[in-house]
């Protein structure tokens, strides 16, 4: 029997977001896309929360904490409230997350050193890349503990989809259904496009039983 991930990432942001809408859920944020390898990735968030240079703030480098605690599959996912002034992540964390075996990682914000994270295959969701370093201006917060990317609460190991259209969040206690209600939308579209393939046109196929696919439910 297919694991949750197995399942996951057969699937597509856009169906999981329809999915989630389905079922009232937040999850799909907006503003993050692939920065290097394009490839569709599922796993467990490990998570990052960074802000400014307070007192009293750990004096480790950012990101270190996540990538120690990975686990192989695990994606990295970094709270820095869409600034783009300063990189939230670089490309020596990003060799270290792939010795790690780190799937992915996430940036609410800026990524630097964007040709290396290519040379190494790891893809990396973020809002743009900037050659500007963190150092002096942005420190870590904590890790491993409830974030939030674009006004969705991200919890260690929820589960996060990345692909072309963007990132999804589904909370681990809603992940069965969440998943279930994905896999029913994504093979109703897999039929509709199978038909306007086969020659049906798409007044035909877009009825109204698309629209019902999306009714909310709860």
């Amino acid at each position: 029997m297919a694991t949750i991930l197995e399942r996951l990432v057969l699937l597509d942001t856009c169906a999981v977001s329809d999915a989630l809408d389905k079922l009232n859920l937040r999850g799909a944020v907006w503003g993050l896309g692939p920065l290097t390898v394009r490839r569709r990735v599922a796993g467990r968030a490990v998570t990052v929360k960074l802000g400014p240079p307070l007192k009293g703030t750990p004096k480790q480098h950012l990101g270190v904490g996540a990538i120690l605690a990975a686990h192989e599959g695990d994606i990295i996912v970094v709270e820095h409230r869409g600034r783009l002034d300063t990189a939230g992540w670089g490309g020596l964390l990003s060799r270290s997350a792939v010795k790690k075996g780190v799937a992915a990682v996430v940036i609410d914000g800026a990524c630097r050193d964007v040709d290396e994270c290519i040379e190494l295959g790891l893809p990396i969701y973020a809002r743009q890349p900037v050659p500007v370093t963190a150092r002096g201006r942005a420190v870590e917060h904590s890790f491993n503990e409830a974030i939030v990317i674009c006004d969705v609460v991200v919890k260690p190991s929820d589960l996060v989809l990345a692909d072309g259209n963007g990132v999804v969040f589904i909370d681990a206690v809603a992940a069965d259904d969440v998943i279930l209600a994905a896999e029913e939308i994504f093979a109703r579209e897999q039929f509709m496009a199978g038909a306007i393939d086969r020659g049906r046109s798409v007044g035909e196929v877009m009825d109204a039983e698309y629209e019902k696919m999306l009714i909310k439910t709860g």
